[in-house]
């Protein structure tokens, strides 16, 4: 199954679930991202070439992360831009999100390990902006 979790016709999140299947290969992200996310389903045999990634200059205006939730439980609160909370989501273990844009912030609900991915290089405290969250008792869960 797939998630998009959107505010004002802004993709502020991408949930691919653990138990998504499909075959051959598909993207989920435009174009435009500066990440790619897809899943790829291939058979035993399938071969794909070797090859090198070209050198392309390419301007990033803001920092997109890919979680991947090894294990355990969270829930992503997600916040709007002006760092209005709009909804929350829970992953689990196999789930991979890929936050695009607006604010989050996440409540491990167990012991939980994520690999995470986003572009470089680190700009320190540059990179972000920190804000109070909501509190549990506001918290809207969105399937």
């Amino acid at each position: 199954m797939i998630n998009r979790i959107t505010h004002l016709d802004q993709e502020l999140a991408l949930i691919i679930r653990g138990s998504y299947r499909n075959d051959g290969i598909e993207f989920f992200t435009p174009g435009t991202y500066s990440q790619q996310i897809g899943y790829m389903n291939r058979p035993a045999g399938h071969v794909i070439p070797p090859h090198v990634h070209n050198p392309v200059p390419r301007e990033v205006h803001f920092t997109k992360e890919v979680l991947f939730i090894r294990s355990g439980r969270v829930r992503v609160d997600f916040y709007s831009d002006a760092q209005d909370y709009l909804e929350s989501t829970i992953l689990e273990a196999g789930d991979v999100i890929l936050l695009a844009l607006g604010g989050h912030g996440f409540e491990m609900l167990e012991p939980t390990e994520i690999i995470e991915v986003k572009q470089g290089p680190y700009a320190g405290d540059a990179d972000k902006t920190r804000f109070s969250g909501i509190a549990a008792s506001q918290v809207r869960i969105v399937k």
